[in-house]
């Protein structure tokens, strides 16, 4: 099926189709929906009247937040919608508003589904095929949006993307993968797969230069297709940096199987943060990124519950253009979780980041390689942790007026890079394209006869 595009000066001999994979279909992921939000943003500025469609398991939230694009719902086929969404009184309310019903409705058409799936893991007949969407069929591109989840602990996503990329290759439909942070991945079998499939997208861009290249040149990976951007979500935060330093410390601790803090850690860490922002004067920000069962919320909230000067936590469905002006009240950042630190180095906030693991080892280190200051990694699971915080919060507290114009120098840079990839993206579609229109227009041969 040949798809009608529009070009990227408007003229209507075809319709430019985009289909995203976006890494967290639930919509939990305030950092996740900054990545969504500036994708569809940039591919919107440069093709109008494109469709772009966005991989999902909540569409009715989606419309929520992103009132400009057509829902893929994974469970249902990965079909197109028939006719153009247009924006409704959904995407006019906001997710603030309209995200708790929108929300409850995906949750009860899922539901029976949730069931099925349910009852076939207890009787045994669950089987791991994961269906490519129909969708990629009919897309003039295809893009893995920026994320963490092409590692060992993310492996159903691993290899759900993995296996969309290879379909569209085998259509010869064009693909890239934007922002990605790559690894650790180390399971033998992923690998493989990995190398099969990664060779044949056309661009990847890396929000680090630590680990990813060299893993990719691993995998086979053409030096040539691989470019360092930095996170797509940086362009979000930088937008929304105030002129001066903010006065608050900004808190969010992380604790998930991939990120395991114990109790009496989680009360140094809380008893350490309070008596700096005491000692200072300063308000405490609870910062909540992930949703996913409550994780951060459940595990940040009791740290600021015995200190008088807190800042209200934003509601569940605040969008990450609001966390990330949240963040812009803070002075320094204290997180265990990565997009809080994006959204604050961008913003030229220095961060103490929290690690008990390889995986958010490799995450902070990939940021301090990007920006070249203003974040120090302590590790939770080590001796004399309480000296150690207390110490590595004051130093950054101390030098964070110093390093910020380093930051914002750091972030505007990554944003040229990162849009700089993007035009590379549309410029395979839109190479396409001409190269049709140019077949369409030439003038007709007639056959040679035979001598």
């Amino acid at each position: 099926m040949t798809n009608r595009m529009i070009s990227p000066t408007g003229s209507a001999s075809y319709e430019v189709r985009v289909l995203l994979e976006n890494g967290e279909y639930w919509l939990n992921n305030k950092g996740d929906l900054a990545i969504l939000d500036e994708t569809v943003r940039r591919f919107a500025e440069r093709w109008p009247h494109a469709r772009i469609g966005v991989l999902t398991s909540a569409p009715a939230l989606l419309r929520a937040y992103e009132p400009r694009v057509d829902a893929i719902c994974y469970q249902r086929g990965g079909r197109w919608p028939r006719r153009r969404r247009r924006p409704g009184p959904v995407g006019l309310l906001g997710p603030g508003i309209a995200g708790a019903p929108m929300n409850a409705r995906d949750a009860a058409v899922a539901m029976p589904g949730r069931i099925v799936r349910r009852v076939r893991r207890v009787v045994g007949t669950t089987h791991d095929a994961q269906p490519v969407p129909d969708a990629v069929t009919t897309a003039s591109l295809v893009v893995a949006i920026g994320g963490g989840y092409m590692t060992d602990i993310d492996r159903f996503q691993t290899e759900r993307t993995l296996k969309l990329l290879e379909q569209a290759a085998d259509l010869g439909i064009p693909t890239a993968m934007t922002g990605q942070g790559f690894g650790p991945l180390t399971e033998p079998d992923l690998l493989e797969r990995a190398a099969q499939v990664l060779p044949r997208v056309n661009l990847i861009g890396l929000r680090e230069g630590l680990r990813g290249p060299e893993l990719l040149r691993s995998l086979g990976v053409p030096t040539d297709r691989i470019v360092i951007t930095g996170d797509d979500a940086v362009d979000l935060g930088f937008s929304t940096r105030r002129t001066e330093l903010g006065t608050d410390l900004g808190v969010c601790l992380r604790v998930a199987e991939y990120s395991p803090v114990g109790a009496t850690i989680r009360d140094v860490v809380g008893r350490v943060v309070r008596e700096h922002a005491s000692a200072h004067g300063a308000r405490l920000v609870p910062l909540i990124v992930s949703e996913h069962d409550g994780e951060d919320r459940r595990s940040t909230m009791p740290l600021l519950a015995e200190y008088p000067e807190t800042v209200p936590a934003l509601g569940r469905f605040a969008d990450a253009r609001t966390l990330s002006r949240e963040v812009g009240r803070c002075r320094i950042i204290v997180t265990g979780a990565y997009h809080v630190a994006v959204f604050a180095l961008s913003q030229g906030i220095s961060v103490v980041g929290l690690s008990t693991s390889r995986y958010y080892d490799d995450k902070f280190a990939g940021l301090n390689a990007m920006f070249g200051a203003g974040i120090e990694t302590v590790r939770l699971d080590e001796a004399g942790i309480p000296d150690r915080l207390r110490s590595v919060i004051e130093r950054t507290w101390s030098e964070a007026p110093q390093v910020r114009s380093v930051l914002l120098a750091r972030a505007e840079n990554q944003i040229r890079a990162s849009r700089t990839v993007f035009d590379r993206i549309a410029g395979f579609v839109e190479e396409t394209v001409s190269e049709r229109h140019d077949l369409r227009s030439a003038p007709s041969v007639p056959p040679t006869s035979p001598r």
